[in-house]
């Protein structure tokens, strides 16, 4: 990999550790590579423009030894991930903060929940929860907890209650419809998965897992304890939450289960007329468009191997890629005015990006450069920025996809129960190795998200896509605040020449940034773009 270099300003700072301890094995880093970008242009993060980050928390930093990540190491870590000074460039610089489930549960994914009301011992306490929301909200990062609520786990107490109410045959009981069920004799739901109820000749829903019983939103008492559920963590200060299984909540009904999403986004909006949402709507975009009138959905379509970004990253067209955004951003809005897009390249269950896509291609950062140098609400993966790989493999495992965070400096937290992931496949780069050197990925992230920074049009601005014709170079212009800004990506294994005076929006005569596996320059109107490269532009004045 090149150096990286923005063009305005850019330079890697070597800060030497001034002192270590003896005895016991170091845990502080003895240097760190620090990027810098001009942030003239520079503006605070907004509500839907932020760079988010998955964290699987199990996986990500044990603060007490006992092998499982927990709320304490994120408020640990909490400076990799943003250091408070959006200019520093010593924080990876992320703006916001998604958590996997926290609640008290018998799994290691928390999926299953036990008790939405209780942090899970093992990830800490209300108290820790309550810190970490004071620490993000002090540095300008919204904190988005996971809420599965479609399903619970079968320990549930409410699941408890659904089984006594059925084998007492109270069918006033609350409790008697919160759940799907079909009793014997009745037609059974096709397509659908049922576990019978203990002591009963009734079958409850649980299309996931037998551990996880289906809850039946056509009773309203359901849809109060799921919404005085979100109200809980909103009062004490977590910023939105990521809503998983969105369009199972009627199975196979998208237009009740959108129905119900806006219904449930309309009241939590009572309660917080900025409270951050996005659905987990795994399908194509004809049937995410139907959830878009409520909340914003992940983008499928633009993740995993077989997705736009690893197309487009591995030699794509990316004007075509462009043009797709671009239809898919006006949609969207069509659709609602706040809307925004959440594209993502992967994510807990699914294999991660640096398998498929590779550092030492360059394929791995033309995807980042795509998505991340791009509009909306952008999620990165934990891990992603160092190129940590995973995959479910032959034994079919997704706990292969949320391996123990790699920090390199002593950290215990550990692979998850059920892993089968050799340690031969995986990189044998840490954090500790990639912050000391500068043409490390996880640099590379660092410089992108300062980039993004610096140029706010890029997330904010009123997106117009861009192609040049007889080659895969493309992009778009941005314009925010009365300024436009020129965005392009040469996906090809070639420097591609660019004559900047066709493009329209103004003489994009200013390089502001460039990155990638070559250099890129630019004389007058001529932009001459790297291979696997990007490049922001900006007007001479503006």
């Amino acid at each position: 990999m090149k150096r990286i270099t923005s063009a305005l300003v850019v330079f890697f700072m070597i800060i030497a550790s001034l002192s270590s301890c003896g005895g016991e094995a170091e845990t502080e880093d003895k240097s760190e590579a620090t990027v810098a970008v001009d942030m003239t242009e520079y503006a605070p993060a907004d509500g839907n423009d932020r760079v988010f980050y998955e964290i699987f928390v199990g996986s990500f930093s044990d603060s007490d030894g006992d092998g499982t990540g927990d709320i304490r190491g994120i408020i640990n870590r909490f400076d990799y991930l943003n250091d408070g000074d959006d200019a520093s460039g010593k924080s990876l610089g992320v703006e916001g903060l998604w958590l996997t489930p926290i609640y008290k549960s018998p799994s290691y994914h928390k999926y299953d929940v036990t008790d939405y009301y209780e942090i899970d011992s093992k990830f800490g306490t209300k108290e820790d929860l309550k810190e970490l929301i004071a620490l993000c909200h002090e540095r300008n990062v919204k904190l988005i907890l996971d809420l599965p609520i479609n399903h619970t786990g079968i320990m549930n107490q409410w699941y408890a209650n659904f089984v006594v109410a059925h084998r007492e045959g109270k069918v006033d009981d609350k409790f008697y419809d919160f759940y799907c069920f079909y009793s014997k004799g009745d037609e059974v739901p096709a397509g659908r998965a049922f576990g019978q109820i203990s002591g009963t000749d009734d079958y409850y829903e649980c299309n996931f897992s037998g551990s996880m019983p289906e809850l039946d939103f056509d009773n309203p008492d359901v849809r109060d304890e799921v919404l005085n559920i979100a109200k809980y963590y909103l009062d004490l200060g977590v910023d939105g939450f990521r809503f998983d299984a969105a369009k199972y909540i009627y199975f196979g009904d998208n237009a009740k289960s959108a129905e119900f999403w806006v219904w449930y986004i309309d009241e939590l909006k009572k309660i917080n007329p900025d409270v951050y949402t996005v659905a987990e709507v795994w399908d194509g975009d004809g049937i995410t468009d139907r959830y878009y009138p409520a909340l914003n959905c992940f983008n499928f379509t633009v993740s995993q191997s077989s997705g736009r970004i690893a197309d487009t990253a591995k030699g794509g067209d990316a004007g075509a890629y462009s043009s797709y955004v671009g239809k898919y951003i006006e949609r969207v809005k069509g659709m609602r005015e706040d809307a925004t897009i959440v594209p993502f390249v992967s994510n807990h269950d699914m294999d991660r990006a640096a398998g498929f896509l590779t550092v030492a291609s360059g394929n791995m950062q033309m995807a980042a450069n795509l998505y991340l140098l791009g509009p909306g609400s952008p999620f990165i993966y934990y891990g992603e920025e160092i190129g940590m790989r995973g995959s479910r493999g032959g034994a079919q495992t997704d706990a292969n996809r949320r391996l123990a965070m790699l920090w390199g400096d002593g950290d215990t937290v550990a692979d998850p129960q059920g892993t089968t992931y050799s340690a031969d496949s995986q990189t044998d780069a840490t954090v500790v190795t990639q912050k000391e050197d500068p043409n490390s990925l996880y640099n590379y992230y660092k410089e992108l998200i300062l980039i993004r920074k610096a140029n706010p049009e890029i997330a904010r601005g009123e997106y117009k896509p861009v192609s040049v014709t007889g080659t895969k170079v493309g992009g778009f212009t941005a314009t925010y605040g009365g300024k436009t800004v020129l965005v392009l990506h040469n996906t090809s294994v070639s420097r591609v020449s660019v004559d900047l005076s066709a493009v329209e929006g103004g003489a994009f005569t200013r390089l502001a940034a460039e990155i990638g596996t070559e250099e890129t320059t630019l004389e007058g109107a001529s932009l001459s773009l790297g291979a696997k490269s990007s490049a922001v532009i900006r007007i001479a004045n503006d």
